[in-house]
């Protein structure tokens, strides 16, 4: 059976919107809010294929009201939009930590595609400005 890596850390910083996690592999990711809510894992987000996956748009503010830990392998996260049908596996977390570039500038491609602009500033580039890496990479890991 293969093993996955586990949460040691979940802290959800609130005023800064962004969900750190830290993982046994000495993994850490820090996720903004909007990045976890438009790629939420939920039917009603990525449908039952790709092909009727719905854009989410006009997320830029959203901020996570409340988290609840759902057995030991997953955690679903309650936004303030009203959106919690979500289920974030570690595994699944740990993807968005690692991916977390292409992913979200395939995200802005598609809301660039469909006419949308974003209306606040990236909330990655606001986390490098603080001084905060979006991921930090086991030693001797790195993405490919």
């Amino acid at each position: 059976m293969e093993q996955h890596p586990l949460p040691t850390e979940i802290n959800l910083h609130q005023q800064s919107g962004v969900l750190e996690l830290a993982f046994d592999d000495g993994a850490r990711f820090r996720l903004p809010c909007e990045y976890l809510r438009v790629y939420s894992p939920s039917a009603e987000v990525r449908g039952h294929s790709p092909a009727t996956a719905k854009l989410q748009v006009g997320k830029e503010r959203v901020k996570i009201t409340d988290l609840q830990p759902i057995g030991h392998y997953a955690v679903k996260i309650f936004f303030d939009d009203g959106h919690h049908s979500g289920l974030y596996d570690w595994q699944y977390l740990y993807k968005l930590g690692r991916a977390w570039q292409p992913l979200w500038f395939e995200y802005l491609t598609k809301l660039r595609d469909a006419g949308h602009v974003r209306r606040e500033p990236d909330p990655f580039d606001e986390l490098k400005a603080r001084g905060e890496a979006p991921s930090e990479l086991p030693a001797g890991d790195t993405v490919v």
